[in-house]
């Protein structure tokens, strides 16, 4: 071991400075434990960012032990830069889903553009062609300034950054509720294509082979951004704006098609994105990973401000850089590779055979750790996990007693205010500014229940959603686990798709809340039994915690991201109605189930009761008998039943499609012990809403898997207007009506001078 000795201008290491660095003492001794002395400032910096919990899963690691990780199409599970799967024909899909929740609350431009980016290098690192973004998204109300600000700033990222790179951004999710005005939650995820043998892990080998720095020089901005995603917001986050990355997409595209030309080209050992906590998570990461020592000069990184430090140039987290092992001898190959790209590669360290990770600037060590010791050593914590007895209460609760409000006695007017909430209303204000169609695979895209892409060579698609309801997660984060992983399975299938696997982004609390880590606990429990249950494991994910504000906690939101296999294109089922005359199947039970609806929320302002309940073995009859019917080319449209209940997604399935609106006539029957509005707003699990013209076959495939349906009406013109009948209550309107209530609520809420006003510009970052 080399000696290390403070360096000149470094601040001394006081008990301040550690807490500043989000060290506990406990962790702080344990980092005097295992460097044998007192640490220096670069490596308490890097010890900082490195067992902070975005970079380390201190709190979450022992439970995400607990999924189903394997199965026969799975290349590459958890562990990695993304998950990898097998769709045959020597074809590989590697998908993956991240957080950029802080950034995105104190610069919602460039936290949603750089989120963006970051999760684009985690799949072109494995070797794949990222061929589609999604995203996962939750605001506050957008009657607040600060919502709508949040909101438009995180769209406007989003699509600048996935446009410019030419990746489409072809489906999601956007909630609004007022559980997120303190903290909004911006997940983004990426799906890449490649062929099974260009596969390749980040993990460094050989003794003496060069380490190298490529992409965009380094700068100050994201220092310390690991460490700012692993702390609650407050009134001080806002003076953290420039820890927040600030992104290149044009510099990103040209990494992108380096990198992947990099792996091709077979002169390379391991690459890695230089992402949370940037070249110190990388570097220590890809030796951990190899289990060997690696060496790095600071001295050597091409930076563009001058003065930077050790410690600003390993905890920058600039964009758009990578982080390459090469073979030895094969620099010059590398070099001519970037160089066609315009990009420029500098060797910065080597691998080495004596077990240390040591960072040097010229001839001076400035940081040392023995082993791999630095990422194994993290501490692991299972703090105590106890339901808030608040929310126990709420969900005993007996809604069912809650009585309509007066305009209820018309359950037309129920449905066009449901309609009219943002978080179902059509969300094309936003995906109108994404395009989804560049590179031309694009078959479904946003407004479906899930996207679908072809596989250009094959007669195969790729169908992919992202889903949660953390309404539900709140109320009971068990079940609430189950049906994140049971919708997005649903919203796949309905496509057409087999699901196959999942990624997950965990958003949390503060985990050291018992209230919040009982509710971590329950989710993943939840996550775990309904991915056995479906035969789709967790391939990866990122665990987002620390998710308060001085307003509290977000919901617990488990954001699932689904991908499905459709075997023929032949078999691409789309979600609106098409052909009038067609019968309507509702496949699964109603009950009267009305606990964390929308209804409850939107209607009556209660958030409380049992949500719906979520029978997995039921779930997965119910998918296989829709994929069934779909294969036997009897379903002409497809829907999952959720956000509103039936009455919602009936209108949905008519109003969907501004190209070809819909009427329909239905009638529900003798609802036993279902109450009318229980059956038009219940949100009743394992259900979906299929137009046929051979019912009769749909109903006997159902029958063959042991799933209840049943013909409820049938697709009518337009002009005929939308009409349902649930026991003595009728529910009757006009298309248009509907049609306006659902594409227009958003636009509305965003109209420019709403969006622009001086308190959006200039929000505070609470109390807004």
């Amino acid at each position: 071991m080399a000696n290390v000795n403070p360096r000149p201008g470094d601040p001394a290491i006081t008990p301040v400075l550690v807490a500043e660095h989000g060290l506990t003492p406990g962790e702080y001794e344990k980092l005097v434990a295992m460097l044998g002395r007192m640490p220096t400032f670069t490596e308490l910096g890097i010890v900082s960012a490195l067992w902070s919990e975005h970079c380390s899963y201190k709190h979450s690691r022992n439970l995400l032990k607990t999924l189903p990780t394997t199965a026969p199409w799975v290349l590459q599970g958890p562990g990695e830069n993304a998950g990898v799967i097998s769709i045959g024909d020597g074809l590989a899909v590697a998908f993956k889903i991240e957080s950029h929740n802080h950034p995105s609350a104190v610069d919602p431009y460039q936290g949603a553009a750089t989120g963006v980016g970051g999760i684009l290098r985690d799949v072109f690192t494995m070797g794949a062609r990222p061929v589609a973004m999604l995203n996962s998204l939750r605001f506050g109300s957008l009657e607040s300034a600060r919502g709508r600000y949040l909101f438009g700033g995180v769209v406007k990222g989003i699509g600048d950054y996935g446009n410019c790179v030419g990746i489409p951004t072809v489906g999601g999710e956007i909630v609004f509720d007022d559980a997120y005005e303190g903290n909004p939650l911006v997940n983004a995820m990426c799906v890449g294509l490649m062929h099974k043998e260009d596969l390749i892990r980040a993990k460094a080998e050989g003794v003496g082979n060069p380490i190298i720095a490529v992409g965009a020089r380094t700068g100050r901005d994201g220092i310390h951004g690991a460490s700012f995603a692993s702390e609650d917001l407050s009134e001080a986050s806002d003076a953290k704006r420039p820890r927040v990355q600030v992104g290149d997409p044009f510099t990103e595209k040209l990494l992108l098609e380096a990198s992947l030309e990099l792996i091709r080209s077979g002169h390379i050992v391991a690459i890695q994105d230089m992402g949370a906590a940037g070249l110190t998570s990388s570097s220590a990461e890809m030796a951990e990973r190899g289990d060997v020592g690696v060496t790095i000069d600071v001295a050597c990184v091409p930076v563009r401000e001058k003065g930077m430090t050790p410690y600003e140039i390993l905890l920058s987290e600039s964009q758009e850089r990578m982080l390459v092992v090469a073979h030895r001898g094969r620099e010059s190959e590398v070099r001519a590779i970037l160089a066609k790209w315009d990009l420029a590669a500098a060797v910065i360290g080597e691998v080495i055979a004596e077990p240390v990770y040591r960072v040097t600037e010229g001839a001076t060590v400035v940081a040392e750790f023995p082993g791999s010791r630095l990422v194994t050593d993290c501490p692991r914590y299972s703090p105590e996990s106890r339901e808030d007895p608040e929310v126990a209460a709420l969900r005993a609760a007996d809604v069912s007693g809650i009585a309509p409000l007066p305009d209820e006695i018309d359950p037309a007017w129920t449905l066009l205010t449901l309609l009219s909430s943002p978080t179902i209303a059509s969300k094309a204000w936003a995906y109108r500014q994404y395009d989804s169609t560049v590179r031309t695979n694009t078959v479904v895209g946003p407004g479906g229940d899930a996207a679908v892409l072809r596989i250009r060579g094959t007669n195969k698609a790729i169908a992919l959603k992202t889903d949660c309801n953390g309404r539900y997660t709140y109320l009971d984060p068990r079940v609430g686990g189950r049906i994140a992983v049971a919708e997005a399975a649903r919203n796949v299938a309905c496509t057409g798709a087999r699901p196959l696997a999942i990624t997950n982004c965990l958003n949390f609390g503060n985990p050291r809340r018992p209230e919040v880590f009982h509710q971590l606990k329950e989710a993943i429990a939840g996550i775990g039994e309904a991915c056995i249950a479906l035969s789709t494991p967790v391939t990866g994910g990122n665990v987002s915690l620390y998710n308060e504000s001085p307003r509290g906690a977000v919901y617990p939101t488990p954001v699932i991201g689904m991908v499905g296999l459709i075997d023929s294109l032949e078999h691409i089922t789309r979600s609106t109605f098409g052909t009038a005359g067609d019968s309507i199947v509702l496949i699964g039970d109603t009950g009267d189930e009305l606990g964390g609806s929308e209804y409850l929320a939107l209607v009556h302002g209660v958030v409380a009761g049992a949500p719906p309940a979520c029978d997995l073995k039921r779930e997965r009859a119910a998918i296989d008998a829709l994929l069934d019917a779909i294969a036997s080319g009897h379903v002409a449209s497809a829907h999952d039943c959720s956000d509103g209940g039936l009455a919602v997604a009936l209108a949905e399935c008519c109003i969907g499609d501004q190209s070809n609106p819909t009427g329909l006539d239905v009638h529900l029957g003798d609802l036993g012990d279902v109450s009318p509005r229980g059956a038009l707003f219940g949100e009743s699990q394992g259900r979906f809403v299929v137009s046929s013209p051979a019912p009769a076959s749909v109903m006997r495939v159902a029958e063959r898997y042991g799933v209840p349906a049943r013909v409820i009406g049938s697709v009518r013109p337009a002009e005929d207007g939308f009409h349902i009948k649930a026991g003595e209550s009728e529910l009757d309107s006009d298309v248009a009506s509907l049609a306006a209530a659902y594409h227009a609520a958003i636009p509305a809420l965003m109209s420019s001078e709403r969006l622009w006003s001086n308190a959006a510009r200039q929000p505070a970052l609470v109390n807004a």
